[in-house]
């Protein structure tokens, strides 16, 4: 509500205002005629405008109010500071008086104003320091008529019922209105009290014509008394339907006394019921003593009580688990082994250590669950093969997806005190299986993160620890259940993400990329046979020569794994099916030389090596999560100052490899025939492509030194060879990780050398027959040796290398000679 006038309404009648008065523009405050209202004033040209009215003597100011900016209009109105636009306002504002004012600390000025009377804007006088306008009175245009008289009744009438069904109204309002003599005094005290928007506001300030004035009043408090009495209603409904909720409560109670004397309670059964389940249901003494005790509690409360259907929902849950019920293993080795061959091709590893897991259970039936770990790249068959072992073990397969989970709850349930409240992932997948000894696969566990609401990591320490998972305690069931009969198998890309205390828990099992051979096996044996199946097709309608499936391994794929391999058949099975739709009849056998009808252009070209040697260009090999990859880093010079500067999206750690290849480098000028001071007056680029995909790592590290090297001896990088390994300040070569996945994609890029950290010699074990036979693999422990086997001997070109003798002597304006890039054609 707005504040009433401070002065009599004869007092301000008779009050004259000058022509020229200070201008305040305001976005949110309207003051009408004889009304008085506070504003708080942070402009300082504002606060000059008030402070000039006051030192005039007739503390008089102009308040108009500014219109909304629109879309496309960059220039809105600055208070003092520019020319102020005329446009920009409303044509009708208000001439108000300062009655007080107050310095507020940190600057604004709260004022208190009464309005005097309407004023139209003629022209503005200045700007600076303070705005500065010429206005006219407006007077209100009252035309006396009985509609008048009429329609100024119904609206104080309107008001006055507004004002009985609004809550909270103070008596002051009512008689402020009554204390008014004229129809326009009461018209705008009424806008003043009204919920209206700043627009609407400065409408009725506009607004010149009393009887125009009072039928736009009308509408609005027209439709402000239907919302009342419809609120009002709906008030009074809501209050009788919780008196009928009441009603109903004590006649159920009622009810429910008579059935019971008539021996009619359905109550009784259900509980009797429930209570044969618990006896049937296998629990341990701890479980069951818990059940047993909210059975008791159930028979004192009232069936339609919350409370009631929450311990029926709990009961639910303990009767319903698998307590004692476990699934026959078989323990067949050989069907087993027989199982996983026919489902997967290669993984090796995980195959063999599912077998001696039989084998011992076969030998010792009481043997815990182990907790594995597989790990690789996507597209592998990590989940696929946790399919394959529920099945050749004979139990029950549960999968649950860890990705993006963040609430701890989701591990251990929520406690019964929440509205809703459910059991943890683990207890609900156990209740699916109804066995207590599935195959249980925790799926993207290294895609787990934590916030506000926990830690499911921390929550899942207990879960994979042979040691304590036999007495895991969900917070919803509040009772021990035994794991330890659970197969756990967890799958990662990365295990890097993965807390050590929770990989420490798990038997890690690496699964690495295929080989192009073992992708063709793979294509040939499943994915062709599924995608074929799948698009409703048969082998006698469509066959894929091997020539053409490699090709598509080599030309529109590059990746570890076989997702986009089978993504690519699919794509091809379609474009058959459409030629079969159409009426084709003759078998279709895809060659090589038709994949660029079904697949487009090829996508990647199979050997990326670079196809000349040249200066400053170096491959290096890195490891991600989707496998190996080549990495060509390129090095330049240029007129500088010695500094290093590094781009490509490189993190701290590949940023210190570089620098300390570039101290190795500046320590060995002598070796290099280099001269003493040869970087000063030069500053070295060096940039590792693709570089909106972020890249860390130690182990660029042999890569930048033989960049820095090529680069300022000028001796060319020779193009079919591959580095990785951690360099240190001496030279040193220190072993990497993800040399399999290294090695495979040089051999993929057609990379004839590999060079390896020493250390990393008993890691070759594992790269396959067909590639370690198609790579020549260096393994060197110093970065003299890298470079004697990455670069040519000596520059090509004449004038490429440094020449040490040039390097003293030499006046300051004289300009030393870059190193060209040289190519060779050997």
């Amino acid at each position: 509500m707005a504040e009433n006038t401070t002065h009599s309404t004869e007092a301000i009648k008779k009050y004259r205002v000058p022509r020229e008065i200070p201008l305040l523009v305001t976005s949110d405050v309207v003051v009408y005629p004889y009304m008085a209202a506070p504003l708080l004033v942070e402009d300082e040209s504002a606060i000059q405008a008030v402070d000039a009215a006051v030192k005039a003597g007739h503390k008089v100011v102009a308040l108009f109010g500014e219109k909304p900016q629109e879309v496309g209009d960059a220039e809105s109105v600055k208070k003092g500071s520019v020319a102020i636009r005329s446009e920009r306002l409303y044509p009708v504002g208000t001439a108000v008086q300062v009655v007080r004012m107050m310095r507020l600390p940190g600057g604004p000025l709260q004022m208190l104003v009464q309005g005097i009377v309407r004023v139209c804007l003629e022209e503005v006088l200045q700007t600076e320091p303070h705005p500065l306008v010429r206005v006219e009175e407006r007077e209100t245009r009252v035309e006396q008529s009985n509609e008048l008289e009429a329609l100024s009744q119904n609206v104080i009438n309107l008001f006055q019922r507004a004002l009985s069904l609004a809550p909270n109204v103070p008596k002051e309002v009512t008689a402020a209105l009554d204390s008014l003599s004229e129809l326009d005094q009461k018209a705008d005290f009424v806008a003043s009290q009204l919920n209206l928007s700043f627009d609407q506001r400065m409408e009725l300030l506009g607004e010149l014509s009393l009887r125009r004035r009072l039928e736009i009043i009308h509408g609005i408090l027209t439709r402000e008394v239907e919302i009342l009495e419809i609120r009002q209603k709906i008030q009074s409904e809501a209050t009788g339907s919780m008196d009928k909720a009441q009603r109903e409560y004590f006649l159920r109670q009622q009810l429910r006394a008579i059935k019971e004397e008539l021996g009619e309670g359905e109550e009784g059964a259900e509980l009797e019921e429930l209570r044969e389940q618990v006896e049937k249901a296998g629990m341990p003494e701890e479980a069951k003593r818990e059940a047993e005790r909210e059975l008791s509690r159930m028979e004192k409360m009232p069936q339609s009580s919350a409370e009631y259907t929450v311990s029926r929902t709990y009961l639910d849950w303990l009767v319903n688990l698998p307590w004692n019920l476990s699934s026959d293993d078989h323990l067949d080795v050989d069907e087993a082994e027989r199982i996983l061959d026919e489902d997967h091709y290669g993984l090796e590893k995980p195959k063999e250590r599912i077998l001696e897991y039989l084998a011992v259970r076969r030998l010792k039936n009481d043997m815990r669950g182990p907790i594995l770990c597989l790990a690789g790249p996507p597209g592998t068959g990590k989940t696929s093969l946790g399919r394959s072992i529920a099945r050749a073990m004979g139990r029950e397969f549960v999968r649950i997806s860890l990705g993006g989970v963040r609430d701890e709850s989701e591990i251990r349930g929520h406690r019964r005190t929440y509205v809703g409240a459910l059991p943890g992932r683990i207890i609900q997948g156990l209740r699916r299986a109804e066995t207590n000894n599935p195959v249980f696969m925790l799926d993207e566990i290294d895609k787990l993160g934590s916030d506000f609401r926990g830690d499911p990591s921390s929550a899942l320490l207990e879960v994979l620890d042979p040691e304590q998972n036999n007495n895991f305690v969900d917070h919803y069931m509040d009772v021990p259940f035994d794991l330890s009969n659970v197969l756990f198998i967890a799958t990662a890309n990365s295990l890097h993400t993965i807390p050590s205390a929770l990989l420490d828990r798990m038997e890690v099992l690496q699964l690495s990329g295929y080989t192009e051979a073992e992708k063709l096996r793979i294509a040939k044996q499943y994915l062709v046979p599924r995608q074929i199946k799948g698009h409703g097709l048969t082998d006698k309608r469509l066959e894929m020569e091997d020539k053409a499936l490699l090709s598509v391994i080599r030309h529109y794929t590059r990746e570890a794994g076989l997702r986009n391999l089978e993504r690519e058949v699919g794509t091809l099975c379609r474009k058959v099916a459409r030629k079969f739709a159409r009426g084709r009849r003759r078998k279709l056998r895809v060659r090589d030389r038709d994949l660029h009808d079904y697949l487009g252009p090829q996508r990647y070209r199979y050997e990326i090596a670079e196809e000349e040697s040249e200066v400053g260009v170096v491959t290096g090999l890195a490891w991600t999560p989707v496998g190996g990859e080549v990495l060509f880093v390129e090095g330049a010079l240029m007129p500088g100052r010695g500094a290093l500067k590094l781009t490509g999206q490189l993190g701290d750690v590949m940023r210190e490899s570089a620098e300390a290849a570039m101290t190795y480098v500046r320590s060995r000028w002598q070796e290099l025939d280099l001269p003493e001071k040869f970087n000063e007056k030069r500053d070295v680029h060096i940039h590792v492509p693709a570089g909106a995909v972020p890249k860390d790592g130690p182990s660029a590290g042999v890569t930048m030194g033989t960049v820095l090297t090529s680069v300022f001896t000028g001796r060319p990088v020779r193009k079919d060879v591959a580095m990785t390994g951690e360099i240190t300040l001496r030279g040193k070569v220190l072993p990497i990780g993800g040399v399999r996945d290294k090695v495979m994609a040089a051999h993929r890029a057609g990379i004839k050398t590999v060079i390896l950290p020493k250390d990393n010699r008993k890691d070759v074990e594992e790269i396959p027959d067909t590639v370690r036979k198609g790579v020549k693999l260096v393994f060197v422990n110093h970065i003299d040796q890298v470079i004697d086997t990455a670069l040519y001997k000596r520059p090509k070109l004449p004038g490429a290398r440094l020449d040490a003798r040039q390097s003293s002597g030499r006046s300051g304006d004289q300009k030393e000679q870059l190193p060209v890039a040289a190519t060779d054609s050997n």
